[in-house]
């Protein structure tokens, strides 16, 4: 007797029962995203490529997007208007166990009303708000850029492709023409800059710095483009003045390292002097950031004539000593009166002159080689003095023994009375603090390359 075959009905849901549920596609794999100019450019395979800090919050947290089979979305940015235009394409969608992504939504979570549905219109935007910028800077305040001695600086030493039309402009963010471009600039803001959170627009606390670049078209119309932007917070300082703190800073991908984010930094700097805030701070600086900053700030200190004699002192001793043969290798920190006066007269922060401090010292060893080794060491003491090590203690307590700690901080100096417990902790310490101390050497010596040359 024959074998009873199954239907083919039950065939196709065994089949759907074991289907592979859908892996989805990562964002970044799938999205591609174009600085464009002009509308020529749209649609272009070679338009300038932006490539986002991370897209994974847009997309429910993983940076995935499921439901669909050769997805590929091309979207495009104005940099005259800063619209956006997401083109969209796919074989096909389905449900496959995780459920379609909602592209608009979540495109619309980083573009806001700056997306535009209809490419026509987006083409529009090109024309129809080609003199957003130069409207919007209209009435903001134009800074210039002025050397120590006070006279206005020729912006082609500062920068290495700009020439004198660039400018900075300042904007009070409360105002409706700063608060209207912000606005349009908060999705560059959301791919562009690690942290990413919006300042609040309505806060006049906050200043928008703009870098335009003014050109003469063929109808002798002046047109700006933006070339970059940096946001500053104004706290106030006790018991009259104020501190600059820089929380954003975005140089537009077209016009990264040609010296405009150094040119930029500069003119913040003349208004923290001009001004006489306490000083200018920085909101957790990146490491390019903080090289930016620190060429800019060593090359201001070599100006100081305040810091001639100490300097001096400081790099003859390092000379004269044999210091990775003592026992208690010294710092060779600034007098404290010195910080002082550099905080006054530059704005500069103790914590960020102490680092200019050590490129200083390292550019007056010559020849270098000589001195490295006792260079390194002080380095190295300076890291291990500034990590502090903490431990959580028991101590006798009214309250929920769970619920109640006391935090231990050692001396500066002592971080060898408290014990990590295992030599495995103690060592992976050690490696890490002679990372920290590589690399902070490494960056000294990029800072020399970037200023002497």
């Amino acid at each position: 007797m024959g074998k009873k075959q199954p239907s083919t009905a039950k065939l196709k849901k065994v089949r759907r029962g074991f289907s592979k549920i859908d892996a989805g596609v990562k964002a970044k794999e799938c999205i591609k995203i174009s600085l464009v100019s002009s509308k020529e450019e749209v649609g272009y395979a070679d338009s300038l490529r932006v490539n986002p800090v991370d897209l994974y919050s847009f997309f429910d947290g993983d940076g995935k997007i499921y439901g669909y089979q050769g997805l590929q979305i091309t979207i495009w940015v104005s940099s005259i208007s800063f619209h956006a235009y997401a083109d969209i394409t796919f074989e096909s969608k389905s449900d496959r166990g995780k459920g379609i992504t909602d592209l608009k939504a979540a495109l619309q979570r980083i573009f806001a009303e700056t997306l535009v549905e209809n490419k026509h219109e987006f083409l529009q935007t090109f024309s129809t708000e080609s003199n957003l910028i130069r409207s919007i800077i209209s009435s903001g305040e134009i800074l210039n850029y002025k050397t120590s001695n006070g006279n206005i600086a020729d912006s082609n030493s500062h920068l290495k492709a700009a020439n004198s039309d660039v400018e900075v402009v300042r904007m009070v963010v409360g105002t409706t023409a700063a608060g209207h471009l912000y606005s349009r600039l908060i999705p560059l803001v959301l791919l562009l800059v690690d942290g990413r959170i919006p300042i609040d627009v309505i806060d006049p606390r906050w200043e928008l710095y703009v870098l335009i670049q003014k050109k003469t078209d063929r109808q002798d119309d002046i047109q700006c483009r933006l070339l970059g932007f940096t946001a500053i917070y104004r706290f106030y300082h006790y018991p009259d003045s104020s501190r600059l703190q820089l929380s954003q800073m975005l140089v537009l991908p077209p016009y990264q390292h040609q010296g405009y984010g150094g040119y930029l930094l500069e003119v913040i700097n003349d208004v923290a002097v001009a001004e006489d805030v306490y000083d200018l701070t920085v909101e957790r600086p990146l490491d390019y950031f903080q090289h930016v900053r620190s060429c800019v700030d060593v090359s201001r200190l070599f100006d100081f004539d305040p810091i001639e004699g100490a300097f001096i002192q400081a790099v003859s001793r390092l000379k004269r000593d044999i210091l990775s043969k003592k026992i208690h290798i010294p710092r060779l920190m600034p007098p404290s009166s010195l910080i002082d006066d550099v905080r006054r007269s530059l704005k500069i922060t103790k914590k960020q002159f102490i680092k200019c401090w050590e490129v200083l010292i390292y550019l007056g060893l010559d020849p270098i080689d000589e001195y490295m080794e006792d260079f390194v060491s002080v380095i190295s003491n300076r890291v291990e003095n500034h990590h502090i090590l903490k431990r959580v203690i028991e101590v006798p307590s009214d309250y929920d023994q769970e619920m109640s700690f006391v935090t231990h901080r050692s001396p500066a100096g002592e971080g060898g009375i408290v014990q990590m417990g295992l030599n495995q902790t103690n060592l992976e310490e050690q490696l890490r603090q002679r990372q920290l101390v590589d690399k902070r050497v490494e960056g000294i010596k990029l800072i020399e390359l970037a200023v002497f040359g």
